[in-house]
């Protein structure tokens, strides 16, 4: 199993961090190079993802086409919510983001990530030898995209807006 654990720090409020980290439509943008789509299998495909809500993910990774269908199974809003893969190619995959206000303002967001590989196809040589370098690329790309959505105007375009007319996480 691998254990995978990054820290980001962005200058935004930490519900702003919170929402665009569980936004389907943030989670795509960062994966356009893997063609990535959110299909409707079951459960969500745009939106964000809130307790007990499913997402089936396609996307090309390693030459070959793979759904992953993720649970958020715990969510404590604004400064936690936890991933669980209910089906796809890994043995079991569980990510915990963790959102903390700093003195000055900004938000750390803290990721945990659990990945245990199947044995029959990658096993323990690969996972030491190509994964964990593999999956902490992937979560570096999406933490950058969330912070360099956050720090810029353009979050508005990905986060909902309420009744009055304003977004939640202004």
């Amino acid at each position: 199993m691998i254990r995978i654990d990054e820290t980001t720090t962005i200058k935004a409020p930490i519900q702003r961090c919170f929402d665009l980290s569980r936004s389907v439509e943030v989670h795509l943008l960062r994966n356009v190079h893997s063609g990535e789509q959110a299909l409707a299998i079951s459960g969500l495909t745009s939106g964000l993802q809130g307790l007990s809500d499913r997402v089936t993910w396609r996307a090309k990774h390693f030459g070959f086409w793979h759904n992953l269908t993720n649970e958020v199974t715990a969510i404590e809003p604004p400064t936690y919510f936890q991933v669980t893969m209910n089906k796809g190619i890994f043995r079991s995959m569980q990510a915990d983001h963790y959102f903390h206000t700093l003195p000055s303002g900004a938000t750390e967001m803290t990721d945990h990530f659990r990945i245990a590989s199947p044995p029959r196809i990658l096993g323990l040589p690969a996972e030491k030898l190509f994964l964990r370098r593999y999956m902490l690329a992937l979560i570096r790309e999406r933490n950058a995209v969330i912070k360099q959505l956050a720090e810029s105007s353009d979050w508005k375009f990905y986060l909902p807006m309420e009744a009055n007319g304003k977004h939640r996480s202004s």
